[in-house]
């Protein structure tokens, strides 16, 4: 490989300031100055590599000059800001509902949503179910209970207590459900509440 001149070897340090990957570079000086070189070869021009340790004080000035730049100006670049984004999926939706392809566009809505905050990118966990205990009259022989409350089992089972083995994470809840049953109301019943 021949030794790179200046505009070249300024094109590649500029280009990995960016945070171009080698492989990037490479292809571009081909594009660009139809020159082959090797991501190897462009790694020696990034100071904040270790083959790039040895690069000479100017490029590596350049290099950081350049990056610096590159991050404080990321407010120029059109995607990263917010109304251009939210511009951009406005005419995307509407171009996939003309389409007819409704989902996509309803997945760009919904990206919308999350971009502009209008709705929680994270899902929420499901709200527990509120367990219904019921009112029973049980003599003292019948069994232990906690006050006038208690969950009534089945048949074969008449303290409620599962024998199923089922753990918790493991359709617990529904097992629960099934031992559990609502207390007859009648319309003019008091609720206790008054």
């Amino acid at each position: 490989m021949a030794a790179l001149n200046s505009e070249v070897k300024g094109f590649i340090v500029q280009a990995l300031a960016c945070f171009d990957t080698p492989s990037q570079v490479v292809q571009s000086v081909r594009e660009e100055f139809g020159i082959e070189v090797t991501r190897q070869a462009v790694e020696t021009h990034d100071p904040t590599k270790r083959a790039g340790r040895t690069l000479a004080a100017r490029w590596q000035t350049l290099f950081h000059d350049t990056r610096k730049r590159f991050r404080e100006d990321t407010a120029e670049i059109p995607i990263a800001n917010r109304s251009y984004r939210l511009r951009a999926l406005g005419r995307m939706a509407e171009e996939t509902e003309a389409r007819g392809q409704l989902v996509l566009a309803a997945q760009m809505l919904e990206q919308a949503a999350k971009e502009s905050g209008d709705i929680r990118s994270r899902p929420q966990p499901p709200q527990p179910t509120p367990v219904i205990l019921t009112e029973t009259k049980t003599s003292h022989t019948a069994g232990p209970t906690n006050g006038p409350y208690q969950r009534r089992g089945s048949s074969e089972n008449p303290g409620g207590q599962s024998n199923s083995g089922v753990s918790p994470g493991e359709g617990w809840q529904d097992s629960l459900r099934s031992q559990l049953r609502p207390a007859p109301r009648s319309c003019g019943e008091a609720t206790g509440a008054d």
